[in-house]
């Protein structure tokens, strides 16, 4: 080190008098330094430092800080002079120019500081008791607006509404200001959100995990029908968020292992040379409800570590590469989901899972060494929850930290490893489950394969002492695949790597254990796997996307308890036959339809009757949840329609079908749905003698908040997935406890539903999953006739009624000619007949109305409160903390 030291020339500079002398000793481009190092800082105290720096802090100290500790705002006055305060000062505006978007954001920030006292509490009080903490790892936590949800959850609503409204400002407005956070697309992502809002609210100490997007998913535009991303700049002002400049993790990609002795004469690894890349820590608060529990979100954004911009290159004319190395970087945290139809997208999106785990993992070790507990103590402090396979490669990435870092024995790292994570799966569908071809990760992560390939070898040595006489078993369970290319398979990781796995409806639960994972359950025992149903919080899906309905709920169980408690809904039942309790619900869920059908005319300037049947379905569009099934059936209508006579006409019920959700970017199939359903509406719409009889709406770039605005204007919404293919579905969920109805198959959660809700509240159709596989093989090898009324629907698209026969070819042939995979022909006539059906349960005002406040009263059960407990008492062993 001295030499190094001695070859490195000295600088020193004497303040110039006059003339520029210039008294720089050595060379203009020193040896052996390109550019400043990057140095780390670490930010915290352990339970037992910071009860130490306390006692240190003289008592004069102590009561200065104390007597001007900020405290927040409490009532309307104190508000408005936050929000003035903001305006004046953060922003430099006046009351002369403080428009909306300004009001938006001293509101946010009025908020976010009394958030702030809030959050810092729940981490002391956190780091004091030293207990056990729940780390949720999601790829995705699709959290909408902050700003609504805070208000609420802190109870300063009204006093925020009653401030506004005299600084002459709406709160809708101000609240519609604000962009969603991009952090997310589906399920997944709101399925994430959703919990780490019941884990604030039940005063579990967590973290959440995450990427931070700089421009999200895409945000979607509808042009000429079809689907084209653009970027989706989210972050332009976004007053949620905590840059942690201090809290950064070199990530290293790429090299090469060195296997050396130690002096102890042990074989380490050193994973040397490559590439590395910064991860800086960006934190979210989470404010639970009617608690001051405000657990964190970190998400990692990536930089260049050599730093953002190269002067050498600069100087020397070569401006484009002097921030290549900033630009690279920077694409690891750039998009979520970046398309892997190309060799160059698979090796990003493997390498922005290992940035994120090993980000994550790196600050979860340091907290649990700032304890300086012993090892054997890791799973006793910390519990890592896998939301889907995305995360697995944390289970390598600790093993590597306890054997090559800490230095810990195979056996010992590999318990401790096994007793730390927990698994959740998300799907049975093959594509769905993430496989890496053997040589990208060699060449992205050397030590990460051969880690891998030491699991997987230890792990098939016990399954062959076990079942001795069946060798075909050890190919059916490795984790790496002996394919063309080899490939590691991700779900087989994560099984042998956590101590629970776990479903996410019982019929999936069941589906993985007697399918995709039947081998291991052989191997583990059936007590490894679990199920949780997934659940919704009620606080935004209920109470801030519906607050009329909460209020009118609230008035008759007697408070908002049910926000904490669902199951206290169960009282609304003594109200059914109560005419004015009626009378006063479905008046709200019209006001929701008027309010939807305005955004529908500003949005896509199409007029529909606030009075006709609204059918829903909005989520991602994908083949298996068969948004191909609901638009030929509205073909089917609209052909039926055009057959009658205007006397049968008048006797139809209006129907307005509102689809939504986005299709990834490589998915060609889900894209020509989404033109389909368009080119069928311009068609449908513009008929003079359809007129309100029938309306097609397809509402670009769906998001958490335009779900806040369809989901309490529904009265039916579509979950008519494949049976079998869909994993739980949360959208189900939010629909009827907004006091809509469902058509769907059995299939996920909608089992639980009709059993919770009763048969009679709940429209279902179609195949049963234990027929799937039998039709689909019928399909392939024996005869396949397409159902009539389907072969009409596809005689109108290839006649040209919708736009170019050849757009939709492919969607009609995946039926016809290649196996109908998705069972659209063999559902169809049942899926037409349950739609008959509604239409004429719809006329009975009545009874319908009966039936949306009978399932909502029996949808306790759905609440991601009571996952949570289930979680926290079946996976993670873990107690809530007293506030």
């Amino acid at each position: 080190m001295a030499s190094t030291e001695h070859r490195l020339p000295t600088r020193e500079r004497r303040p110039s008098t006059a003339a520029p002398i210039v008294d720089i000793v050595g060379s203009v481009s020193p040896a052996g330094v390109s550019r400043p190092k990057h140095k780390r800082t670490y930010t915290g105290f352990g339970a037992t430092d910071i009860k130490t720096v306390e006692a240190a802090i003289p008592e004069p100290q102590r009561e200065v800080w104390t007597k001007h500790q900020f405290e927040g705002f409490k009532a309307k006055e104190d508000f408005e002079k936050e929000v003035v305060r903001h305006v004046e000062t953060t922003l430099a505006r006046s009351m002369f120019n403080c428009d909306e978007s300004a009001a938006y954001s001293a509101t946010s920030l009025a908020l976010r500081d009394r958030l702030i006292k809030e959050w810092n509490k729940t981490q002391q009080r956190q780091t004091f008791t030293d207990s056990k903490r729940v780390y949720y790892l999601s790829l995705e936590f699709l959290m909408g607006r902050a700003l609504d949800n805070a208000m609420l959850n802190v109870g300063a609503k009204t006093a925020a509404k009653e401030g506004l409204d005299e600084l002459g400002f709406r709160i809708e407005d101000i609240i519609g200001q604000e962009h969603d956070a991009a952090l997310g697309n589906g399920g997944l992502g709101r399925l994430a959100a959703c919990f780490l809002d019941s884990l604030a609210s039940l005063n579990f100490p967590a973290w959440g995990y995450g990427l931070r997007y700089r421009y999200g998913i895409f945000k979607q535009e509808i042009i000429d029908g079809y689907q084209v991303e653009v970027p989706d700049y989210w972050l332009d002002f976004n007053p949620w968020e905590f840059p942690r400049h201090d809290v950064t993790v070199d990530i290293q990609f790429y090299g090469n292992v060195r296997k050396a002795q130690d002096e102890n004469g042990k074989t380490v690894a050193h994973w040397e040379g490559g590439e590395i890349v910064t991860a800086v820590a960006y934190d979210v608060p989470i404010p639970g409800y009617d608690t001051p529990s405000t657990n964190n979100l970190r998400l990692w954004s990536s930089k260049a570590a050599s730093g953002e911009f190269d002067f050498q290159k600069f100087n020397s004319g070569d401006y484009e590469n002097s921030v290549a190395d900033q630009q690279r970087a920077e694409t690891i945290s750039a998009v979520l989901y970046p398309n892997d139809n190309l060799d160059r997208g698979k090796e990003l999106r493997l390498k922005q899972q290992y940035f994120w785990v090993a980000a994550s993992l790196y600050d979860i070790v340091r907290r649990f060494k700032k304890t300086k507990r012993a090892w054997s103590e890791f799973s006793d402090q910390v519990a890592i929850q896998l939301n889907d396979t995305h995360p697995t490669l944390a289970i390598v990435e600790l093993q590597r930290i306890l054997i090559d870092v800490e230095g810990l024995e195979w056996d010992q790292a590999w318990n401790i490893v096994t007793s730390t994570f927990g698994y959740t799966n998300h799907t049975v569908l093959p594509e769905a489950l993430e496989k890496w071809p053997v040589g990208l990760v060699q060449h992205l992560l050397p030590r990460h394969l051969q880690i891998i390939y030491d699991i997987n070898l230890f792990f098939l040595q016990t399954v062959e002492k076990k079942f001795p006489d069946d060798r075909d078993i050890l190919r059916r369970v490795s984790i790496i695949e002996e394919s063309q290319p080899k490939m590691v398979r991700m779900a087989f990781l994560a099984v042998v790597g956590s101590h629970k796995v776990n479903g996410v409806a019982e019929l999936h639960s069941d589906l993985i254990q007697t399918t995709i994972f039947k081998d291991f359950v052989t191997i583990f025992g059936a007590d490894k796997f679990t199920n949780v149903t997934n659940g919704i919080t009620p606080r935004r899906w209920l109470h801030q996307a519906n607050p009329r309905l909460s209020e009118l709920i609230a008035s008759k169980v007697g408070s908002y308890d049910f926000l904490k408690d669902l199951t206290l809904l169960n009282k609304l039942e003594e109200f059914v036959d109560d005419k004015e309790f009626r009378k006063e619900w479905a008046e709200i869920k019209y006001a929701n339809k008027v309010r939807l059908a305005k955004y529908i005319k500003s949005a896509n300037d199409i007029t529909v009757n606030p009075s006709s049947l609204f059918d829903v379905q909005v989520k991602r569009i994908h083949e298996y949840k068969r948004q191909q099934l609901n638009i030929f059936g509205v073909i089917y209508r609209y052909l039926r329609l055009k057959e009658m006579s205007p006397e049968e006409r008048k006797k139809q019920l209006p129907r307005v079908s509102i689809f939504g959700g986005k299709a990834a970017p490589g998915y060609w199939m889900a894209k020509q749905i989404i033109h389909l359903i368009n080119n069928v509406g311009a068609v449908v719409n513009k008929d003079p003698e359809i007129g309100d009889l029938l309306k097609v709406v397809f509402l670009e770039d769906y998001n958490v908040s335009k779900a806040e605005m369809i989901t309490p204007a529904s009265d039916l919404s579509e979950h008519i997935s494949t049976a079998g293919t869909e994993a739980s579905g949360t959208s189900n969920m939010k629909f009827v406890l907004n006091g809509g109805l469902i058509i769907g198959t059995c299939d996920g959660a909608n089992i639980e539903i009709t059993r919770e809700v009763g048969q009679e509240n709940i429209f279902l159709f179609g195949t049963l999953s234990e027929d799937v596989e039998d039709l689909r093989h019928a399909h392939t090898y024996g005869s396949h006739t397409i159902d009539a009324g389907l072969e009409k629907v596809f005689g109108a698209i290839q006649s040209g009624t919708f736009g170019d026969t050849q757009d939709f070819n492919a969607m009609i042939s995946a039926v016809r000619d290649h196996g109908d995979y998705y069972l659209v022909s063999d559902d169809f006539q049942s899926y037409i007949d349950t739609q008959k059906m509604v239409d004429d349960e719809y006329r009975n005002q009545d009874e319908w109305v009966s039936k949306c406040i009978r399932s909502v009263a029996r949808m306790g059960f759905f609440s991601s409160d009571r996952c949570i407990n289930e979680y926290a008492e079946g996976i993670w062993n873990v107690e809530p903390l007293a506030v």
